[in-house]
Parts: C-alpha cells; sequence; structure tokens
C-alpha cells in the first residue's frame, strides 16, 4: 500500500481543564498520539506527518523521536484547513493520505490496513471510517442515499431534525486520493456555524464532483473514541488496562 498519514493534533483540548496540548496526555505513561503513530507504522512505512499547533514545541519535543514529520497549523481554522498545511510536504506523494486524529489511542493496526484496502478496491476519491452509536450526539451524521451510497457528511451543529436521528456517526478518519483531496480543499469554505474549513466537506464536493466516495463501517465503536474531556479519558485508561490482562 502506497499511504502516507496526516495526523491532527494542532488543538489545546480546552474540555481536557489543562493548559497541556490534548495530544500529550498519556496513557500507560505515553502520549495518546503515540498509539496512533504505532497504529499507522504497524502496517505502512510511509511519511507521516503530524499537525501541530497549541504548544507546538512540547509536542515537537515529546514525539520528535518517533519518525514523524511536522507541519505547524499558526492558526486553527478547522480541520480542513489543517490538512492544507501538508500540501507543500505531500507535493511528491502518488497515493492514498490517511487523515487521522491525534485523540483516538484505541484505533488498531489491522482496522487501518483493511480501511485503506476497502478504500482502494471501492477506487474511490475519499472515504470515511464510520460507527453506530447508540447516543449521536455532537457527531457529524453520514448522510446516505436510498441505495445506501455515501452522499455526505453533515456536522452535528448543521444537521436538520431528521439528520440528528441518524446514529451512524463521521469517525473523523478518512482516506483520499492525494491529488482529488488537494483539488477539493481548495474548493471548500468556511459557510457553516463554527466558520471554519472542515474536512468532511471534502466528501460532499468530490461527490458533487461526480467522483466516487464511500464509507466504511467499524464493528467495535471503542476504536474510534476519541479523547474530549478528562473522564473519557480515564475510561479508555482503564480500558487499555484491560486489554493488557
Amino acid at each position: 500500500m502506497n499511504t502516507a498519514a496526516v495526523i491532527l493534533a494542532a488543538g489545546q483540548g480546552k474540555r481536557m481543564k489543562s493548559d497541556l496540548p490534548k495530544v500529550l496526555h498519556t496513557i500507560n505513561d505515553r502520549p495518546m498520539v503515540s498509539y496512533v503513530i504505532d497504529s499507522v507504522r504497524g502496517f505502512s512505512d510511509g511519511k507521516i506527518i503530524l499537525v501541530i499547533g497549541h504548544q507546538a514545541d512540547l509536542v515537537r519535543e515529546a514525539v520528535g523521536g518517533e519518525g514523524v514529520e511536522f507541519v505547524l497549523q499558526a492558526e486553527q481554522l478547522g480541520t480542513g484547513h489543517a490538512v492544507m498545511q501538508c500540501e507543500d510536504s505531500l507535493a511528491g506523494f502518488e497515493g492514498t493520505v490517511m487523515v487521522l486524529n491525534g485523540d483516538v489511542p484505541n484505533l488498531r493496526t489491522g482496522t487501518l490496513r483493511d480501511f485503506v484496502a476497502f478504500h482502494e478496491e471501492q477506487g474511490a476519491a475519499g472515504t470515511v471510517l464510520t460507527s453506530v452509536l447508540p447516543d449521536a450526539a455532537g457527531y457529524g451524521r453520514i448522510v446516505r442515499g436510498q441505495d445506501g451510497s455515501l452522499l455526505r457528511i453533515v456536522e452535528h451543529k448543521d444537521a436538520s431534525p431528521p439528520e440528528l436521528e441518524i446514529r451512524e456517526v463521521n469517525s473523523g478518519l478518512f482516506c483520499f486520493d492525494k491529488n482529488s483531496l488537494f483539488d477539493a480543499l481548495h474548493g471548500v469554505d468556511t459557510d457553516n456555524a463554527q466558520a471554519e474549513y472542515y474536512i468532511t466537506d471534502v466528501i460532499e464536493l468530490m461527490h458533487a464532483g461526480g467522483q466516487k466516495v464511500a464509507a466504511f463501517r467499524v464493528e467495535d465503536e471503542n476504536e474510534v473514541s476519541g479523547v474530549n474531556n478528562v473522564d473519557e479519558l480515564e475510561a479508555i485508561r482503564r480500558r487499555f488496562v484491560e486489554r493488557d490482562r
């Protein structure tokens, strides 16, 4: 698999009640972002780019020895904006670009391998990793057509009442054809409730442009559980202890 990975790690994570970058909060004395890096390294020797912003020097110091390249997002203007910062670093690359979040430490190498394989087998310009949650509040919803095909991803704050009933959600993980990704990113705007550049809008732009988009659903929603607050961090720490046992 000819892959590169972009891991989003620029945010502070205000709900963590700490000035420490969210991705540097530890599990078993390791920064949580290190587990994401491990999952990628488990099946790919391609380039890994870490997009950093808040306390960037701390992140460089903490994971600088893990063979990653750093790209600075000086101003946090959304996930799409974060990936845009990587265009120069990926200028010579042709293949599949994974976009991952640095706060999803439960992700397994096998899941990533299957995800990339599905994306490439589908011949898709963009593929989103999804899961079905009992309570989808706060998550972007997966909107499918009557034939089950992916149409778009709508953020919770922009969703209509019928869309809010959808329980299949965006995990925040994507695979893209590199050239199609940056072509679409140049068409993304900030016409949304957060006034940010959403990476999710890339999927809708690809679909509108006649390119194939797809969705790959992971069975265990715990794999794509992100850490947004201290309670969620403690829950994942306990899950790691149970898994190690």
